[in-house]
């Protein structure tokens, strides 16, 4: 597992993660996962605290498994799993202090969006479940829809609407399986701002997909899931960063972008350059050194500098790494 403890560098490939500092929401010990001879999740260890967290992989990865067990809905075959300081296994004092999104359409047609998202504040016992379903419907920006029936929903609509839902008793923790599937660019835009709020306000998120680059957009933290097992967890870019190993590519503009390529291949630590229309393609075994050099190179050799940007620093860069070893 590639393992960065956050403001530290301290790498540990077998202890699983644990944020560097503060509380811990939910902690995974050891927790295997098998039904027959099938292992879904394999030896997983991390824990949570507050804030959004980003559980990556491929499908069948065992995201989905995780989440499940996390909010008691099945129980590991071994290992411990404690929310809130609690076992979460058959405990419904604790399931009301969390909101669970399944990636499942656990929704009734007939029901408007109203009358599902009040369903839940009614299971809820809350004092006013009708003030707490304006708010949460509110929050998801589905006021105008709430009294259509949701089989006529999109199904960016339906995801709101289900988050409407588990947000109506205000948990602690939010568990969200794959909340951006289905959504419009316009919606999928307001849910990630929905979601770091959420975040930001102190709660826990745990946020599960196979699209990079929107968790990337979400999550501080990252958990990557790979054959059911633990790959990478902490910061992105930090590990990103750990993979010193691999050349990383950049791309360079500039004002003379051929006489620039001629001065960068100086460097000791370039692999490779080329020449992509008015900008340079770069692969270096050293970004940090490379980024360095580059604004010197340029005022040495007199040319006007305009973009220097990673190309692989992203979830897509991080995933492929970890899935490769």
């Amino acid at each position: 597992m590639v393992e960065l403890q956050q403001g530290t560098g301290k790498r540990e490939p077998d202890a699983g993660f644990f944020p560097p500092a503060g509380p811990r929401t939910i902690e995974v010990t050891h927790v295997s996962k098998w039904y027959g001879d099938v292992v879904a999740v394999a030896d997983v260890t991390f824990a949570v605290g507050p804030g959004v967290t980003g559980l990556l992989g491929p499908n069948g990865a065992g995201k989905s498994t995780i989440l499940k067990m996390l909010a008691g809905l099945i129980a590991p075959s071994i290992g411990t799993i404690r929310v809130l300081d609690q076992p979460v296994r058959a405990n419904p004092a604790l399931y009301r202090r969390i909101g669970l999104v399944p990636e499942q359409e656990t929704i009734y047609p007939f029901l408007t969006g109203r009358e599902f998202v009040r369903l839940n504040a009614v299971l809820q016992h809350l004092p006013d479940p009708d003030d707490a379903t304006t708010r949460a419907i509110a929050r998801v920006d589905m006021l105008a829809a709430a009294d259509r029936a949701i089989g006529g929903y999109s199904k960016g609509m339906r995801q709101r609407i289900k988050i409407a839902a588990a947000l109506v008793h205000e948990p602690e923790l939010l568990i969200l399986d794959e909340p951006l599937t289905g959504t419009d660019p316009l919606q999928r835009l307001q849910l990630i701002r929905l979601i770091r709020e959420l975040g930001a306000e102190g709660r826990t998120v745990i946020v599960s997909s196979h699209v990079l680059h929107e968790v990337e957009r979400l999550a501080d933290q990252i958990l990557v899931l790979v054959n059911g097992k633990l790959a990478a967890a902490g910061d992105y870019r930090a590990i990103r960063d750990k993979m010193d190993e691999h050349a990383r590519r950049v791309r360079v503009r500039a004002a003379d972008p051929r006489r620039f390529a001629a001065a960068l291949i100086q460097l000791p630590t370039l692999e490779s350059v080329h020449i992509d229309g008015d900008a340079l393609v770069v692969e270096t075994n050293d970004v940090r050194s490379f980024y360095r050099a580059v604004p010197k190179i340029a005022r040495d050799q007199g040319i006007r500098l305009y973009e220097v940007t990673a190309l692989d620093d992203s979830l897509a860069s991080v995933f492929a790494y970890v899935t490769a070893r």
